[in-house]
């Protein structure tokens, strides 16, 4: 299960990764908008590291 849960973050790492790049291609990117993207991933970054 735990490998499960580790892939589900992993996903959703990537995914925000993407956003985030997506975001910052954009003539006027929504700084705010990166700013919580890039907390987010920060979030799960610290929970896949606490999970290894």
């Amino acid at each position: 299960m735990e490998s499960t849960h580790i892939s589900a973050l992993q996903t959703k790492h990537a995914g925000l990764e993407r956003q985030i790049q997506t975001e910052m291609s954009r003539p006027l990117p929504d700084d705010t908008l990166v700013a919580q993207l890039k907390r987010r991933k920060l979030k799960i970054k610290e929970e896949l590291t606490g999970l290894h």
